[in-house]
């Protein structure tokens, strides 16, 4: 039997480790205590026996523990920072949200046009590598991100150069709206080259750079030259001269120019350029097509990461992507109705607390724990800014037709998502009861469904077929599907099945 310890001892002085030990109760009894590992009787050893400690539960411990999550920034299971609900009341939170959404603030990274630019990019190494002079059109739809794309390859030419031991080339950027005369740009190319020189007699400025990339003066291995033109159709002239010169001057034989134009039109060069396509020296052409409807939502979330809370509901984001991707794609667009959408819920709120205190509200907290309906942009708040962008007489109408019309069109939305193209009254009818049922709206007849779509047809919304039949006569939906979610997304049962 193990010697018996008592209050003052430790229980394993003396005792191997694989042993048991026992303790000596208050009532006499002995309790017998769970095996320790050797390496633990060192550290019993050095501190006496008292009553044992009783341990908080894990969760007890990690809310009291000054590390805790609760005392930090939360995090979700995959380890990236939750969002805390912003403050619309906040004066500088709301000039952030403002200052990230606005045209002219530039994003860390440029996303969704990684393409475009390693086009462009390789372009400029191969000249600057060769010393070789060449041109390259960039066109596209306004709001694009074309001129943005190039002035991220312009640091990333200059970053390239300085790592392979190459000189950077010079850079001139201009926007050609800013050129009091078109033929200005001569003149600001040439002093690139001869800042330091006055220009003097009679030569033009053009002629001074045709003669100078004529003749070998510039020794081997000085700086190429890189020329961006932005909004280069404001030099297209009643000749065309300039734009066509400015385009030669990279065909000359000693020429160190390297030229990049920026524009709309994508047939631009085969236009107002065919002399130097039958000179085989027509331009290199990089087009940036619309942002498409997960672009643009990648390209606002990628804008709206920089804040540390959350602004808009994530259906709000893709209402806003899939409207203008279906306008237009043009991301300054989508930028401004986001903008809209918030001033929009800004001016909601004023007139919400004209009737409070306003020192109740200033400097009010909302925790995630506790979300407020009201303290991010809804559906309903992008819904009322894209109408105001892009109003159109089909959305008035839509949204002005009675509730079991809107339905009608809803179900069409709905059968022909499948890939049908057309479909008879009675299928659609089906589909227009499933929706009733569900939202707990009776009903109409046959008949009175029938004439309902004939209603739709004398508004241009629907297409009727022949049959002597109603149930069989053929309908084709007219309007665009995006136009009658639009419509429609401000009401919650359409809202659900439109989903």
């Amino acid at each position: 039997m193990p010697a018996i310890a008592d209050r003052n001892s430790s229980p394993f002085k003396g005792m191997p480790a694989a042993k048991s030990c026992e303790v000596v109760g208050s009532n006499g009894c002995y309790t017998p205590q769970k095996r320790r590992l050797r390496s633990d009787t060192a550290a019993v050893k050095e501190s006496p026996v008292s009553t044992p400690m009783k341990l908080k539960s894990p969760r007890r411990r990690l809310i009291s523990s000054p590390s805790s999550p609760a005392n930090q920034i939360k995090e979700d299971l995959s380890g990236k920072p939750v969002k805390k609900c912003w403050n619309p009341r906040d004066v500088e939170q709301m000039s952030a949200v403002k200052e990230a959404l606005h045209v002219s603030t530039a994003p860390s990274t440029v996303v969704c046009r990684e393409n475009e630019q390693k086009k462009v990019l390789d372009f400029c190494k191969t000249c600057v590598k060769q010393e070789k002079a060449g041109s390259l059109y960039v066109c596209g739809c306004p709001g694009t991100g074309k001129s943005l794309s190039m002035d991220k390859v312009k640091q990333q030419v200059i970053d390239w150069a300085t790592m392979e031991g190459l000189q950077p080339p010079e850079i001139l950027a201009m926007n050609c709206t800013s050129l009091s005369n078109t033929s200005v740009i001569f003149s600001k190319i040439l002093g690139m080259h001869q800042s330091k020189k006055k220009i003097t007699g009679s030569t033009s400025p053009l002629q001074h750079l045709q003669n100078l990339y004529s003749n070998k003066q510039a020794p081997s291995g000085s700086k190429m030259t890189l020329i961006i033109a932005d909004e280069l159709d404001y030099l297209i002239t009643r000749d065309r001269a300039v734009l066509h010169d400015l385009f030669m001057l990279t065909t000359f034989p000693f020429s160190r120019c390297i030229l990049i134009g920026i524009a709309n039109s994508i047939d631009l060069a085969d236009r107002f350029l065919p002399r130097l396509q039958s000179l085989n020296c027509k331009p290199m052409v990089v087009t940036f097509r619309a942002y498409s409807k997960d672009q643009i939502l990648s390209i606002l979330q990628e804008r709206l990461l920089v804040l540390p809370y959350i602004v808009f509901h994530q259906q709000a984001l893709e209402l806003c992507a899939r409207k203008v991707a279906a306008a237009s794609g043009d991301m300054r667009k989508a930028l401004s109705v986001c903008r809209s959408a918030v001033e929009i819920l800004e001016a909601e709120l004023r007139e919400s607390a004209s009737n409070l205190s306003l020192e109740s509200v200033e400097g009010e907290f909302i925790s995630p724990q506790t979300p407020q309906e009201n303290s991010t942009v809804r559906i309903d708040h992008m819904a009322l800014a894209l109408s105001k962008t892009f109003r159109s007489p089909i959305v008035d109408t839509i949204q002005s037709l009675p509730q079991h019309q809107q339905i009608i069109l809803c179900s069409a939305v709905k059968y022909f998502r499948g890939g049908k193209k057309d479909t008879t009254i009675g299928e659609l009818n089906k589909s227009y009861i499933d929706i009733c049922k569900s939202a707990l709206i009776p009903p109409v007849g046959i008949l009175e469904f029938s004439s309902m779509c004939r209603v739709l047809n004398d508004q241009g919304l629907f297409k009727l077929g022949q049959s002597r039949d109603d149930k069989f006569k053929r309908v084709t939906l007219k309007v665009d599907e995006a136009d009658i979610s639009f419509a429609l997304q401000g009401v919650r049962l359409f809202r659900n099945c439109l989903q």
